[in-house]
């Protein structure tokens, strides 16, 4: 079985709109794709089918993946997060003790982590590093860049 995920609305709803996709709108093209390499003849010496074929299986692999997914989601009401010590969906600041630069992220699901946008998965070095810490504590974490010690500057939601 796999691991829980704790997901927020937002990201839920677009796991969900993403595997409603895939199901409907995703399969429709895969189908016709198919269909225009079949009627193109000779199935046996068709790289068109077969490639359409293959694509199909990559299509409903992905479809089991995202069941998979949902079937271990969990909604978490941020309101109730305890702002304490790092949880997932803690939002983090936290202060590089090296550099003395300053991050926030946000620790979500790994289909929600978007550094871009200052999320980072519960299952990277850095978040792994972070949860169960409280402001003013200071870790130690490996990252492929080597050890970089962390200051925990504030917790919020």
């Amino acid at each position: 079985m796999a691991d829980v995920a704790y997901y927020t609305k937002e990201g839920l709803e677009k796991l969900k709109e993403e595997l409603q996709y895939l199901k409907t709108t995703g399969r429709q093209i895969i189908s016709a794709a198919i269909a225009e390499a079949r009627d193109k003849g000779d199935l046996s010496e068709n790289a068109e089918y077969d490639a359409a074929k293959d694509a199909q299986g990559h299509h409903e692999a992905k479809i089991s993946k995202l069941e998979d997914a949902m079937s271990n989601a969990r909604l978490l009401d941020d309101s109730k997060i305890d702002l304490s010590k790092v949880l997932a969906l803690s939002v983090v600041k936290i202060k590089n003790l090296k550099n003395g630069a300053t991050m926030t992220y946000q620790l979500v699901s790994e289909t929600e982590a978007d550094l871009k946008s200052g999320k980072i998965s519960t299952l990277s070095p850095i978040a792994k590093g972070l949860l169960g810490k409280k402001v003013g504590d200071k870790t130690e974490i490996v990252v492929p860049a080597g050890k970089i010690e962390f200051e925990i500057l504030e917790i919020s939601r």
